[in-house]
Protein backbone atom coordinates (compact mmCIF):
# COMPACT_ATOMS: atom_id res chain seq x y z
CA UNK A 1 0.00 0.00 0.00
CA UNK A 2 2.91 2.50 0.95
CA UNK A 3 4.92 1.95 -2.74
CA UNK A 4 1.07 2.07 -4.64
CA UNK A 5 0.69 5.33 -2.81
CA UNK A 6 4.15 6.71 -3.32
CA UNK A 7 3.48 6.19 -7.15
CA UNK A 8 0.92 7.83 -7.21
CA UNK A 9 2.34 10.72 -5.27
CA UNK A 10 5.29 10.65 -8.01
CA UNK A 11 2.75 10.75 -10.56
CA UNK A 12 0.83 13.76 -9.55
CA UNK A 13 4.22 15.76 -8.87
CA UNK A 14 5.28 14.87 -12.61
CA UNK A 15 2.15 16.41 -13.74
CA UNK A 16 2.58 19.41 -11.61
CA UNK A 17 5.83 19.95 -13.11
CA UNK A 18 4.92 19.37 -16.21
CA UNK A 19 1.82 22.23 -16.00
CA UNK A 20 4.18 24.42 -14.31
CA UNK A 21 6.28 24.29 -17.48
CA UNK A 22 3.57 24.71 -19.74
CA UNK A 23 2.13 27.90 -18.08
CA UNK A 24 5.61 29.16 -18.18
CA UNK A 25 6.17 28.70 -21.55
CA UNK A 26 3.13 30.18 -22.15
CA UNK A 27 3.99 33.25 -20.13
CA UNK A 28 6.96 33.31 -21.72
CA UNK A 29 6.19 33.81 -24.93
CA UNK A 30 3.38 36.30 -24.45
CA UNK A 31 5.66 38.23 -22.88
CA UNK A 32 9.08 37.94 -25.02
CA UNK A 33 7.26 37.63 -28.40
CA UNK A 34 3.90 39.53 -28.03
CA UNK A 35 2.22 36.65 -29.09
CA UNK A 36 -1.16 35.81 -28.67
CA UNK A 37 -2.99 32.96 -26.38
CA UNK A 38 -3.21 30.33 -28.96
CA UNK A 39 0.41 31.30 -31.07
CA UNK A 40 1.76 31.05 -27.36
CA UNK A 41 0.39 27.94 -26.31
CA UNK A 42 1.26 26.25 -29.64
CA UNK A 43 4.84 27.41 -29.40
CA UNK A 44 5.11 25.92 -26.01
CA UNK A 45 3.41 22.25 -26.99
CA UNK A 46 5.73 22.82 -30.04
CA UNK A 47 8.76 23.20 -28.30
CA UNK A 48 8.10 21.12 -24.98
CA UNK A 49 7.76 18.24 -27.11
CA UNK A 50 10.34 18.48 -29.14
CA UNK A 51 8.27 17.76 -32.25
CA UNK A 52 10.21 19.92 -34.79
CA UNK A 53 7.51 21.89 -36.23
CA UNK A 54 8.86 25.89 -37.30
CA UNK A 55 7.79 28.90 -34.85
CA UNK A 56 5.15 31.14 -35.85
CA UNK A 57 7.48 34.15 -36.23
CA UNK A 58 11.66 34.31 -36.39
CA UNK A 59 12.35 34.84 -32.49
CA UNK A 60 14.18 37.70 -31.41
CA UNK A 61 17.47 36.95 -28.93
CA UNK A 62 15.64 36.48 -26.19
CA UNK A 63 12.94 34.84 -27.31
CA UNK A 64 15.77 31.86 -28.66
CA UNK A 65 17.60 32.19 -25.20
CA UNK A 66 13.78 31.54 -24.20
CA UNK A 67 13.35 28.53 -26.18
CA UNK A 68 16.62 26.80 -25.44
CA UNK A 69 16.19 27.01 -21.91
CA UNK A 70 12.23 25.93 -22.12
CA UNK A 71 13.62 23.03 -24.56
CA UNK A 72 16.59 21.77 -21.43
CA UNK A 73 13.83 21.99 -18.67
CA UNK A 74 10.64 20.24 -20.57
CA UNK A 75 13.16 17.04 -21.73
CA UNK A 76 13.56 16.04 -18.11
CA UNK A 77 10.16 17.11 -17.15
CA UNK A 78 8.07 15.34 -20.03
CA UNK A 79 10.78 12.41 -19.68
CA UNK A 80 10.01 11.92 -15.72
CA UNK A 81 6.04 12.15 -16.53
CA UNK A 82 6.15 9.23 -19.10
CA UNK A 83 7.88 7.27 -16.76
CA UNK A 84 5.84 7.62 -13.76
CA UNK A 85 2.97 7.50 -16.09
CA UNK A 86 4.35 3.88 -17.15
CA UNK A 87 5.58 2.94 -13.87
CA UNK A 88 1.78 3.49 -12.67
CA UNK A 89 0.28 1.28 -16.13
CA UNK A 90 3.13 -1.25 -15.26
CA UNK A 91 2.04 -1.59 -11.18
CA UNK A 92 -1.80 -1.19 -11.77
CA UNK A 93 -1.68 -4.65 -14.20
CA UNK A 94 1.02 -6.60 -11.73
CA UNK A 95 -1.17 -5.54 -8.69
CA UNK A 96 -4.56 -6.54 -10.87
CA UNK A 97 -2.44 -10.33 -11.63
CA UNK A 98 -1.66 -10.52 -8.40
CA UNK A 99 -4.85 -9.80 -6.66
CA UNK A 100 -6.50 -11.95 -8.91
CA UNK A 101 -3.86 -15.04 -8.20
CA UNK A 102 -4.12 -14.42 -4.63
CA UNK A 103 -8.20 -14.85 -4.64
CA UNK A 104 -7.58 -17.59 -6.61
CA UNK A 105 -5.42 -19.23 -3.95
CA UNK A 106 -7.66 -17.91 -1.16
CA UNK A 107 -10.44 -20.24 -2.79
CA UNK A 108 -8.50 -23.12 -3.33
CA UNK A 109 -7.58 -23.06 0.46
CA UNK A 110 -11.07 -22.12 2.14
CA UNK A 111 -12.70 -24.41 4.28
CA UNK A 112 -15.28 -23.64 6.88
CA UNK A 113 -17.19 -21.00 4.84
CA UNK A 114 -20.44 -19.58 3.86
CA UNK A 115 -21.08 -19.64 -0.25
CA UNK A 116 -23.75 -17.18 -1.19
CA UNK A 117 -25.92 -17.74 -4.52
CA UNK A 118 -27.43 -14.80 -5.68
CA UNK A 119 -25.99 -10.92 -5.16
CA UNK A 120 -29.55 -9.33 -5.08
CA UNK A 121 -31.00 -7.51 -2.58
CA UNK A 122 -31.22 -10.66 -0.12
CA UNK A 123 -28.17 -11.70 -1.11
CA UNK A 124 -26.32 -8.28 -0.09
CA UNK A 125 -27.58 -8.46 3.26
CA UNK A 126 -27.17 -11.85 3.99
CA UNK A 127 -23.25 -11.02 3.07
CA UNK A 128 -23.60 -7.70 4.96
CA UNK A 129 -24.86 -9.43 8.24
CA UNK A 130 -22.04 -12.65 7.08
CA UNK A 131 -19.41 -9.94 7.30
CA UNK A 132 -20.20 -8.56 10.41
CA UNK A 133 -19.84 -11.75 12.60
CA UNK A 134 -16.53 -12.28 10.39
CA UNK A 135 -17.47 -15.35 8.45
CA UNK A 136 -15.73 -16.09 4.99
CA UNK A 137 -17.56 -15.87 2.02
CA UNK A 138 -18.01 -16.94 -1.40
CA UNK A 139 -20.19 -15.41 -3.34
CA UNK A 140 -21.58 -16.82 -6.39
CA UNK A 141 -23.62 -14.80 -9.40
CA UNK A 142 -24.21 -14.98 -13.11
CA UNK A 143 -24.11 -11.32 -13.56
CA UNK A 144 -20.84 -9.98 -14.75
CA UNK A 145 -21.23 -6.75 -14.11
CA UNK A 146 -21.51 -7.44 -10.46
CA UNK A 147 -18.76 -9.67 -10.40
CA UNK A 148 -16.73 -7.17 -11.79
CA UNK A 149 -17.40 -4.08 -9.91
CA UNK A 150 -16.74 -6.42 -6.60
CA UNK A 151 -13.44 -7.36 -7.23
CA UNK A 152 -10.63 -6.44 -4.88
CA UNK A 153 -13.39 -7.08 -1.93
CA UNK A 154 -13.24 -9.06 0.90
CA UNK A 155 -15.82 -11.47 0.26
CA UNK A 156 -14.67 -13.54 -3.05
CA UNK A 157 -16.91 -13.37 -5.76
CA UNK A 158 -17.49 -15.99 -8.15
CA UNK A 159 -18.51 -15.73 -11.85
CA UNK A 160 -20.97 -18.18 -12.58
CA UNK A 161 -24.14 -20.19 -12.83
CA UNK A 162 -24.49 -21.76 -8.90
CA UNK A 163 -26.74 -25.18 -10.63
CA UNK A 164 -23.49 -26.48 -11.71
CA UNK A 165 -21.72 -28.57 -10.43
CA UNK A 166 -18.35 -27.20 -11.67
CA UNK A 167 -19.08 -23.74 -10.05
CA UNK A 168 -19.68 -25.36 -6.64
CA UNK A 169 -16.70 -27.56 -6.90
CA UNK A 170 -14.43 -24.25 -7.47
CA UNK A 171 -15.70 -22.75 -4.88
CA UNK A 172 -14.83 -25.39 -2.40
CA UNK A 173 -18.40 -26.90 -1.17
CA UNK A 174 -17.04 -30.49 -0.13
CA UNK A 175 -15.31 -27.60 2.44
CA UNK A 176 -18.41 -25.19 3.57
CA UNK A 177 -19.62 -25.59 6.19
CA UNK A 178 -23.19 -24.02 4.96
CA UNK A 179 -25.27 -22.75 1.51
CA UNK A 180 -27.45 -19.95 1.28
CA UNK A 181 -29.28 -19.31 -2.27
CA UNK A 182 -31.50 -16.09 -2.70
CA UNK A 183 -31.77 -16.96 -6.41
CA UNK A 184 -35.47 -14.87 -6.97
CA UNK A 185 -36.43 -17.79 -9.01
CA UNK A 186 -37.89 -20.66 -6.69
CA UNK A 187 -36.93 -23.53 -9.51
CA UNK A 188 -33.43 -21.89 -9.72
CA UNK A 189 -32.82 -22.22 -6.09
CA UNK A 190 -34.48 -26.00 -5.94
CA UNK A 191 -31.73 -26.79 -8.43
CA UNK A 192 -28.96 -25.19 -6.22
CA UNK A 193 -30.10 -27.30 -3.27
CA UNK A 194 -30.01 -30.92 -5.24
CA UNK A 195 -26.71 -29.87 -6.94
CA UNK A 196 -25.15 -28.80 -3.28
CA UNK A 197 -26.51 -31.49 -1.61
CA UNK A 198 -24.81 -34.06 -3.99
CA UNK A 199 -21.83 -32.53 -3.53
CA UNK A 200 -21.98 -32.25 0.35
CA UNK A 201 -24.33 -34.67 2.46
CA UNK A 202 -23.64 -32.28 5.50
CA UNK A 203 -23.84 -28.66 4.29
CA UNK A 204 -26.08 -26.37 6.01
CA UNK A 205 -28.58 -25.50 3.14
CA UNK A 206 -30.80 -22.22 4.00
CA UNK A 207 -32.95 -21.34 0.64
CA UNK A 208 -35.10 -18.66 0.00
CA UNK A 209 -38.73 -19.56 -1.18
CA UNK A 210 -41.80 -17.22 -2.83
CA UNK A 211 -44.76 -20.14 -1.63
CA UNK A 212 -45.41 -22.59 0.42
CA UNK A 213 -45.39 -25.04 -2.46
CA UNK A 214 -41.81 -24.21 -2.93
CA UNK A 215 -41.55 -24.48 0.79
CA UNK A 216 -42.55 -28.48 0.30
CA UNK A 217 -39.72 -29.10 -2.98
CA UNK A 218 -37.47 -27.05 -1.04
CA UNK A 219 -37.51 -29.62 1.81
CA UNK A 220 -37.89 -32.74 -0.12
CA UNK A 221 -35.02 -31.45 -2.12
CA UNK A 222 -32.72 -31.50 1.34
CA UNK A 223 -32.71 -27.97 2.14
CA UNK A 224 -32.11 -27.58 6.38
CA UNK A 225 -34.03 -23.84 6.93
CA UNK A 226 -36.58 -22.24 4.78
CA UNK A 227 -37.23 -18.45 4.63
CA UNK A 228 -39.75 -16.69 3.19
CA UNK A 229 -39.16 -13.24 2.91
CA UNK A 230 -43.18 -12.16 2.40
CA UNK A 231 -43.87 -14.00 5.18
CA UNK A 232 -41.46 -12.86 7.69
CA UNK A 233 -42.04 -9.25 6.19
CA UNK A 234 -45.83 -9.40 6.79
CA UNK A 235 -45.43 -10.80 10.37
CA UNK A 236 -43.15 -8.16 11.51
CA UNK A 237 -45.31 -5.58 9.96
CA UNK A 238 -48.38 -6.83 11.82
CA UNK A 239 -46.27 -7.53 15.06
CA UNK A 240 -45.35 -3.45 14.90
CA UNK A 241 -49.24 -3.04 14.86
CA UNK A 242 -50.06 -5.31 17.89
CA UNK A 243 -47.04 -5.28 19.97
CA UNK A 244 -44.76 -2.48 19.19
CA UNK A 245 -43.60 -2.25 22.56
CA UNK A 246 -42.30 -6.00 22.35
CA UNK A 247 -40.69 -5.59 18.48
CA UNK A 248 -39.07 -1.88 20.17
CA UNK A 249 -37.52 -4.55 22.85
CA UNK A 250 -36.99 -7.71 20.51
CA UNK A 251 -34.31 -5.13 18.55
CA UNK A 252 -32.12 -3.90 21.40
CA UNK A 253 -31.48 -7.39 21.87
CA UNK A 254 -28.51 -7.63 19.35
CA UNK A 255 -26.67 -9.94 18.10
CA UNK A 256 -23.84 -8.43 16.29
CA UNK A 257 -20.54 -8.69 18.51
CA UNK A 258 -20.40 -5.01 18.20
CA UNK A 259 -23.61 -3.92 20.07
CA UNK A 260 -23.30 -3.43 23.68
CA UNK A 261 -25.60 -6.21 24.96
CA UNK A 262 -25.70 -9.79 22.62
CA UNK A 263 -28.03 -12.77 22.06
CA UNK A 264 -25.25 -15.65 21.34
CA UNK A 265 -25.72 -19.15 21.18
CA UNK A 266 -22.90 -21.11 22.44
CA UNK A 267 -22.48 -24.88 21.51
CA UNK A 268 -20.98 -27.31 23.84
CA UNK A 269 -21.03 -30.74 22.55
CA UNK A 270 -19.16 -32.13 26.03
CA UNK A 271 -20.01 -30.43 29.09
CA UNK A 272 -17.04 -30.46 31.79
CA UNK A 273 -17.49 -32.93 34.64
CA UNK A 274 -17.96 -30.41 37.05
CA UNK A 275 -20.93 -28.61 35.29
CA UNK A 276 -22.43 -32.43 34.15
CA UNK A 277 -25.94 -32.91 35.06
CA UNK A 278 -25.82 -30.22 37.70
CA UNK A 279 -29.06 -27.80 38.15
CA UNK A 280 -28.17 -24.43 36.80
CA UNK A 281 -28.55 -23.07 40.03
CA UNK A 282 -25.98 -24.80 41.57
CA UNK A 283 -23.39 -24.10 38.87
CA UNK A 284 -23.93 -20.04 39.28
CA UNK A 285 -23.20 -19.18 35.29
CA UNK A 286 -24.70 -15.71 35.91
CA UNK A 287 -22.65 -15.13 38.85
CA UNK A 288 -19.58 -16.39 37.59
CA UNK A 289 -19.46 -14.81 34.19
CA UNK A 290 -22.55 -12.29 34.58
CA UNK A 291 -24.39 -13.68 30.92
CA UNK A 292 -28.44 -15.02 31.22
CA UNK A 293 -28.99 -18.49 29.61
CA UNK A 294 -32.45 -17.56 28.27
CA UNK A 295 -32.87 -21.08 26.10
CA UNK A 296 -31.21 -24.05 26.03
CA UNK A 297 -31.27 -26.52 22.60
CA UNK A 298 -31.27 -29.83 23.06
CA UNK A 299 -29.76 -32.63 20.65
CA UNK A 300 -33.23 -33.70 19.51
CA UNK A 301 -33.67 -30.38 18.29
CA UNK A 302 -36.34 -28.96 21.10
CA UNK A 303 -35.84 -25.76 23.05
CA UNK A 304 -36.04 -24.77 26.58
CA UNK A 305 -36.77 -21.33 26.40
CA UNK A 306 -36.19 -19.52 29.68
CA UNK A 307 -35.00 -22.58 31.60
CA UNK A 308 -35.80 -23.24 35.05
CA UNK A 309 -33.54 -23.60 37.93
CA UNK A 310 -33.58 -26.57 38.43
CA UNK A 311 -32.82 -27.28 34.61
CA UNK A 312 -29.96 -30.12 34.15
CA UNK A 313 -26.79 -29.47 31.90
CA UNK A 314 -26.09 -32.47 29.39
CA UNK A 315 -23.74 -33.26 26.66
CA UNK A 316 -24.42 -32.18 23.12
CA UNK A 317 -26.62 -28.85 24.41
CA UNK A 318 -26.73 -25.05 22.79
CA UNK A 319 -26.75 -22.32 25.47
CA UNK A 320 -28.83 -19.42 24.16
CA UNK A 321 -27.13 -16.47 26.49
CA UNK A 322 -27.39 -13.13 26.56
CA UNK A 323 -24.86 -10.45 28.19
CA UNK A 324 -22.22 -8.27 26.72
CA UNK A 325 -19.12 -9.41 24.39
CA UNK A 326 -16.89 -9.87 27.55
CA UNK A 327 -19.34 -11.79 29.63
CA UNK A 328 -20.13 -14.11 26.80
CA UNK A 329 -16.15 -14.44 26.14
CA UNK A 330 -15.63 -14.93 29.71
CA UNK A 331 -18.54 -18.16 29.83
CA UNK A 332 -16.77 -19.24 26.84
CA UNK A 333 -12.88 -19.23 28.31
CA UNK A 334 -14.42 -20.53 31.40
CA UNK A 335 -16.16 -23.71 29.73
CA UNK A 336 -12.59 -24.29 27.07
CA UNK A 337 -10.30 -23.79 30.68
CA UNK A 338 -12.56 -26.30 32.81
CA UNK A 339 -12.46 -28.88 29.83
CA UNK A 340 -9.03 -28.28 29.16
CA UNK A 341 -7.43 -28.95 32.66
CA UNK A 342 -9.81 -32.55 32.41
CA UNK A 343 -7.99 -33.64 29.64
Amino acid sequence: MEVDNRHRYNFIMAGVYLIMVIIAGIVGYSILENYSLVDAIYMTIITTSTVGFREVQPLSDAGKVFTIVLIISSIGILAYFLSQFTQSLLQSQINFIFKGYNRRSKLKRMENHVIVCGYGRNGKQVVSELQSFGESVVVIDKDHEIVINNIGQQVRFMEGDATADEILLKADIKTAKALITSLPNDADNLYVVLTARSLNAYLNIISRASDESSEKKLRIAGVDSIVMPERVGGAHMASMVTQPEVIEFLEHLNIHDDASVVLQEIVVETIPQWLRGKPLKEVQLRKMTGVNIIGIGKATGDFIINPSPERLLMDNIKLFVLGTKQQINALKELLETKTDSES
